[in-house]
């Protein structure tokens, strides 16, 4: 750093500073220029080219690719000796190009069994609109299959593999708290959710109503950019995850209406935060309870997370509308605005019916009340 100082002595003296002074500027320009680019690119974006792409799928690979512990030893090999899991069910998702065929995986640490020492590993050739059945691989790992799961601390697990060893920082979010002002009366707080998308989430369960709400995360920076519907700009919609926001009139808050139909079935970053739950943070039987006040069929059939007792299932918590067109959510701001909806219905009318929502046809909650005459639940 050049300290610059105003000289208070004699006009030759000072002359004969700022001579120097201008002779050494010019010899250090160059290098203040290059320092200027250097401390600017550690800000840039990373660039990725065409050229890496095809030259990743001509690369002549080996993997038994068939073999899931050959492909589960590739991964955890390939992993530097840390690595973090940002979604809140804890999924480490990885992908890799394998004889010029892109696939996609993951390594689980499930919390209703990691502290046991297992595991939970997929992977499969990535799906497609044109080609959506894919087989998958899946394999439930412990230490009959030599894979080791220790905990270290709360956040903190380390797996081990055939000599080798990767510690997996979970992502500690249990100071995050939704504001005040964010919770609407009668709304509980469930826990925070990291999306895959890179976007966190509050789920909030209204018991009147027997409904969950995905409230946008704004208490840290949102990755993301948001452009209005052309129908209200109460109803925005992110430009890199598609996820659909409505504007809430009551309170500061975005929640969530939307998430691209297409997506869904890819089963990509961005079909929606269904499937990752604040596990880490659920305490004892308040989760379950929620989901048995609105399904109480349910009853003996799921365990505190939500899930079925092989594993297999959970209950699916997707309030939102799988959209496929951008003004099909207007009929989310029409329920929100309709004279008819009572106030205290007024957050039913940002959950889609499942009826329509298997027929495509959008039918918030509010409004089948209203047509229906009696009340109707989604998860």
């Amino acid at each position: 750093m050049i300290d610059v100082r105003r000289n208070h002595g004699r006009p030759t003296l000072r002359r004969r500073l700022m001579g120097a002074f201008g002779s050494r500027a010019l010899l250090m320009a160059p290098f203040l220029a290059l320092g200027t680019a250097a401390l600017a690119q550690e800000d840039w974006p990373q660039l990725k080219t065409n050229q890496s792409y095809i030259e990743e799928i001509d690369r002549q690979t080996k993997l038994a690719i068939d073999d899931p512990m050959a492909v589960f030893a590739f991964v955890l090999n390939s992993l530097p000796d840390r690595v973090k899991i940002y979604p809140t069910e804890n999924y480490y998702y990885f992908t890799f190009v394998h004889d010029g065929v892109p696939y996609n995986g993951n390594i689980r640490l499930d919390a209703s069994d990691r502290d046991q020492g297992k595991l939970h590993f997929a992977y499969s050739e990535n799906m497609a609109e044109w080609r959506r059945a894919t087989a998958l691989t899946y394999r439930l790992l412990d230490a009959s299959n030599g894979v080791t799961v220790e905990k270290l601390e709360r956040f903190l697990y380390r797996v081990t593999y055939g000599g080798r060893s990767v510690l997996f920082a979970l992502n500690d979010l249990t100071q995050v708290k939704p504001p005040p002002d964010a919770l609407a009366p009668g709304e509980t707080f469930v826990g925070p959710i990291a999306d895959e998308s890179g976007l966190r989430f509050f789920l909030v369960f209204n018991e009147q109503l027997k409904i969950f709400l995905y409230i946008l995360d704004e208490t840290a920076e949102v990755p993301e950019r948001f452009d209005s519907s052309p129908r209200t700009d109460r109803i925005q919609i992110g430009r890199r995850t598609g996820f659909a926001f409505y504007q809430d009139d009551r309170l500061p808050r975005k929640i969530l209406i939307g998430v691209f139909y297409t997506n869904s079935q890819v089963n990509n970053y961005f079909d929606g935060p269904f499937d990752q739950l604040p596990d880490n943070f659920m305490e004892g039987e308040a989760f379950r309870e929620m989901l048995l006040k609105v399904e109480p069929s349910l009853k003996g059939q799921i365990d505190r997370f939500g899930g079925s007792p092989d594993g297999a299932q959970r209950y699916m918590i997707a309030p939102y509308f799988y959209y496929g067109s951008i003004d099909e959510l207007t009929a989310f701001h029409r329920c929100a605005t309709d004279p008819r909806v009572p106030a205290a219905d007024y957050y039913a009318c940002f959950v889609a019916d499942e009826q329509s929502q298997e027929q495509f046809k959008l039918l918030p909650l509010a409004l089948k009340k209203i047509k229906s005459g009696k009340r109707s639940h989604r998860r």
